[in-house]
């Protein structure tokens, strides 16, 4: 393992980096929509209803929502209040990741893994582009990691911290929680052949635990929809809040009946896994594979020094997912705390067990991926956006030379391995969080507009569209959401504002409305980067415009 002071060093990096991203432009759509979300509960004093624009929101829980409108309640609402539950779970998650590499194998296996996972690239971004995954992920290992001590030791005490875990992981998400924790835990009990810990009279007290855990959540539904059957959500009346989220919720998304269908393949998560572990994704593919070879090798028999949770709860949960009609890269996210006990465990493996060669080979892809992603930074900072200020060229020099010296330093290529990947992650994300992301957001278009309202002041309380678009960022950084309204109604008024799109202005026009003032901002879908877009000389073509005009 790594000396303790570089060890430090590298956690004060990583601290570094996610600190940078704490105030950065919330992304369209999920993130500003989600914040509107909380932001609502907090305006209106109502934490037991959910709704999205003007529909009721049934799709996930609320534990989310209510830790985000938490931090708005003590800090105010910023963007930066909403991402500080979202950081606390990711190192909650990091040190369930230490706390279950030790309980499985050693504390530098353990130390290793909680670096491993703060610097895998889906969990570095799911503090920047922040949704209900960060606090899942971490919650949900958390209660594998405890749950996992209670089977190992008997501790209550063990038993009763995994099932208040699993029960907020739950509360955030839904069946996936469950699923996400049950099978690695089934596994690890299939494997050392500790059921009795599972039969034991404990389990009843952990349950209790784990129900009064979700009865808020379980009320809130229960009082939104349960009590109001006449409601119509996505066309139905009489829907149970406590049954979708015990029963439906997951077929839903499973058949694509309530979100809808984006992918039917069946390999999605294989390869989205490639760049989601980055930098690791060499890593964990090796000791994934070297893992199900030592199984099969020994006929699944219990052996010294082994075990099952990590390897049996990554594959259950891919088989799972990817048979969902509906998937995205983040649901990955769950998998990140085992593939980062797992990958330190293999490297572990290998420094103890002295296999130069396979070390030497890891050590030469790790550079090689250090490599891509310093050209990675060169081509941010130099060509789809270029440096402005001398102060960021200096620090990328910095940068550079810095990883040069632990690319030249004469130490044990495991340390190396280490040093270098997660320098080459944090690297790359500093660019990302203090030059990439930031430019980026100037072309999202109800944000970069939330800036001229308040520049020009604007009244945030006289602002209308005249379609159901979702207007996320431009509601929440205005703390006011823009009403709908039709041109039949605006018609009859006077001195007011509307944003619109092109076609919608053309509108607008059509139907005789005039206007003294037009601000006007570009737009872009940042959420769906294309090389159009990255390349400067081609950005133009695919902007869109986003207007505010008064009408008087």
């Amino acid at each position: 393992m790594i000396s303790n002071r570089r060890y430090w060093f590298l956690i004060f990096l990583i601290l570094c980096v996610y600190i940078s991203a704490i105030d950065v432009t919330l992304f369209e759509n999920d993130s500003a929509q989600f914040a509107v979300m909380a932001m609502r509960m907090v305006q209106e004093n109502d934490f037991l209803s959910l709704f999205k624009g003007t529909e009721e929101y049934l799709d996930k829980p609320h534990m989310h929502y209510w830790l985000a409108a938490a931090s708005f309640k003590i800090f105010g609402i910023h963007d930066w209040a909403y991402r500080i539950p979202a950081i606390l779970a990711t190192f909650l998650g990091a040190y369930s990741c230490f706390g279950l590499g030790r309980l499985l194998y050693t504390s530098d296996t353990g130390k290793l893994a909680a670096l491993i996972f703060l610097t895998s690239q889906t969990i570095v971004l799911s503090i920047i582009d922040v949704r209900t995954d960060a606090v899942l992920t971490g919650f949900t290992i958390l209660a594998i990691w405890k749950l996992a001590s209670y089977i190992q030791k008997g501790a209550l005490s063990h038993l009763l911290f995994g099932a208040f875990a699993a029960g907020i992981a739950f509360s955030t998400k839904g069946q996936i929680a469950i699923l996400a924790i049950g099978f690695p835990v089934l596994c690890h009990l299939a494997y050392t052949q500790k059921w009795n810990a599972l039969l034991h009279w404990k389990s009843l007290i952990a349950l209790l635990v784990f129900a009064i855990t979700i009865s808020p959540m379980l009320y809130a539904y229960y009082h939104q929809f349960d009590l109001h059957p006449e409601k119509i959500i996505r066309g139905q009346s009489d829907r149970s809040g406590i049954f979708f989220i015990f029963w439906q919720q997951s077929f839903e998304r499973m058949s694509g009946t309530g979100m809808g269908k984006n992918s039917s393949d069946y390999f999605f998560f294989f390869h989205t896994f490639l760049w989601v572990f980055l930098p690791w994704s060499f890593v964990g593919v090796l000791a994934v594979f070297n893992q199900s070879k030592a199984f099969i090798k020994s006929k699944f028999k219990r052996t010294a020094n082994n075990e099952l949770l990590t390897l049996g709860g990554i594959v259950f949960i891919f088989i799972t997912i990817s048979f969902a009609q509906f998937k995205l890269p983040h649901y990955l996210n769950i998998t990140m705390p085992l593939f980062a006990v797992l990958a330190a465990a293999y490297l572990m493996h290998i420094a103890q067990s002295k296999k130069a060669k396979t070390i030497k080979t890891l050590l030469g892809i790790q550079y090689f991926l250090g490599a891509i992603m310093f050209i990675a930074c060169l081509l941010i900072s130099y060509y789809v956006f270029k440096f402005h200020d001398f102060e960021k060229t200096i620090f990328l020099i910095m940068i550079f030379v810095l990883g040069i010296y632990y690319v030249m330093k004469k130490e044990a290529y495991f340390s190396r391995i280490i040093t270098v990947s997660v320098f080459g992650s944090m690297m790359l994300n500093g660019v990302l969080h203090t030059h990439f992301y930031p430019n980026l957001l100037t072309y999202q278009g109800g944000s970069a507009m939330a800036k001229v309202v308040a520049r020009e002041k604007v009244p945030v309380n006289n602002i209308y569209k005249i379609s159901e678009n979702h207007t996320w960022a431009l509601d929440f950084y205005n703390q006011e959401p823009v009403k709908i309204s039709s041109l039949e109604t605006l018609n009859a008024k006077h001195d007011f504002w509307i944003y619109a799109n092109q076609k919608q202005l053309n509108e607008l026009q059509q139907q005789g409305f005039d206007w003294d003032v037009q601000y006007d901002v570009n737009h872009f879908r940042i959420t769906r980067l294309q090389a159009k877009f990255m390349n400067p000389i081609t950005r133009k073509k695919v902007l869109s415009k986003r207007f505010l005009v008064h009408i008087y």
